[in-house]
């Protein structure tokens, strides 16, 4: 893997300014996002260090951005982040409704200040409806949109997908999205807006194809049972002789006659694959034959072809994968292994300009590059503060309202 550094102004989105009040989830996934399309991110972090129990050198989050440290709950906080509003493009928060507007630094200050600013709210419910001010984690607002219901097996209880669906997905997908919509018009026509990115809103949107088949009667409403849910036996998980896996999704006629064949089974003595009645007994014949042989041995079968199967590979597995290396889909930069930037752009490209900010480096720096006087006389703080341990109990979620809570989510 190739060092991934590019020079700093990389991307498309150079010389877009972008504040990020810090919090942890999605916000800071979406900045980063920004940030590797070459976006001027500056993170606004508290003293406080980080609930996370993960090293600020090591939260990839924070890559390409800069960060200051300004406590809101001072008497200067909110003028200063004020200032930096003043001079962004891009305003990123994920307090709960109300937290920013009582710290002095929500979208009716900010936008008064700065008429022409995108703020965008990350939040899991949403700026408004009976659960907006309640506490929450991507597993519940999965669930309460109807997404986590689809995933798994339909005997047991549904498959948990790490926090990608509803943080990622849902979540900062859909801020960035609107933040940069935002962002057009706001060019277009010098007037910024608020941009209110609901988790539950986003994963919703996510499952607007399955609405459709569902009106259409071609989707059972529950999980397991269907074609793309692992209901179909050639759209399906199978466990080798090794205990790996092997993912199949032969779909089209084309691509499962090839699995077939390269299976070993010949299609004829096989079950109508067309006939749902006769799933369970295909799903039989497909499970007894991947028991034969180890992973690799049946990855090695049908790499290269169009049968549509692969390895399920672990994360640093995946990593090492030929296809993977030879795009640098993951790489090393400054001394740590991650996925690349993307998506790609032929003119633009985005690059790994900075490694991950740790709380407070950048505050000179920031404050001569914004203008920014006052963060320039802020007192010097150091540069690399301690994380507390992984097992640091999480702040409880009734903490003070008035300030983003220590343990939040970012989008809580």
């Amino acid at each position: 893997m190739a060092d991934a550094a590019a020079p700093r102004g990389a991307g498309p989105l150079t010389g877009v300014r972008v504040v990020e009040l810090a919090g942890i989830g999605p916000g800071p996934f979406a900045a980063m996002l920004l940030a590797d399309m070459g976006a001027d991110v500056v993170r606004v972090d508290r003293p406080e260090p980080s609930p996370l129990g993960i090293s600020p050198a090591h939260d990839l989050t924070n890559r390409n951005k800069r960060s200051v440290l300004v406590d809101l709950k001072s008497a200067d906080g909110p003028a200063t982040v004020m200032a930096l509003a003043e001079r962004a493009d891009i305003l990123i928060e994920g307090y709960r409704p109300g937290v920013a507007e009582r710290l002095g630094v929500g979208p009716g200050e900010c936008l008064a200040a700065n008429p022409a600013l995108v703020y965008g709210r990350m939040t899991g419910w949403g700026q408004v409806g009976p659960l907006a001010p309640r506490a929450g984690h991507d597993i519940g607002y999965i669930a309460t949109a109807g997404a986590l219901g689809m995933i798994g097996t339909p005997v047991g209880p549904p498959a948990i997908p790490a926090n990608l669906l509803g943080d990622y997905a849902g979540g900062s997908l859909y801020l960035v999205t609107g933040v940069l919509a935002a962002l057009l018009n706001a060019r277009a026509t010098g007037e910024g807006q608020v941009v209110d990115a609901a988790i539950v809103d986003g994963t919703a949107h996510l499952t607007s194809i399955v609405w459709g088949m569902l009106a259409s009667g071609t989707w059972q409403d529950g999980r397991g049972r269907n074609l793309l849910d692992g209901g179909c036996p050639y759209y399906a998980v199978y466990e080798t002789g090794d205990g790996g896996w092997m993912a199949v999704g032969a779909l089209e006629p084309q691509f499962y006659r090839e699995f077939v064949r390269l299976l070993g089974l010949a299609a004829d003595d096989l079950p109508d694959r067309n006939d749902p009645r006769r799933w369970p007994e295909l799903r039989d014949r497909f499970a007894a034959r991947f028991k034969t042989a180890a992973r690799d041995e049946w990855a090695a079968v049908f790499e290269g072809t169009d049968a549509c199967v692969a390895p399920v590979l672990s994360l640093r597995e995946a990593a090492r994968h030929p296809h993977l290396a030879d795009r640098g889909t993951f790489t090393e930069a400054h001394g740590l292994v991650q996925p690349g930037v993307a998506p790609r752009f032929s003119a633009t490209p985005g690059g790994l300009r900075l490694p991950p900010a740790v709380p407070g480096a950048h505050t000179p720096e920031v404050a001569r590059d914004w203008g920014v006087a006052r963060l320039g006389a802020r007192p010097e703080t150091s540069t690399s503060p301690a994380a507390p341990p992984a097992t640091s109990p999480a702040a409880p979620p009734d903490e003070s309202p008035d300030e983003p809570p220590a343990a939040q989510e970012a989008e809580r």
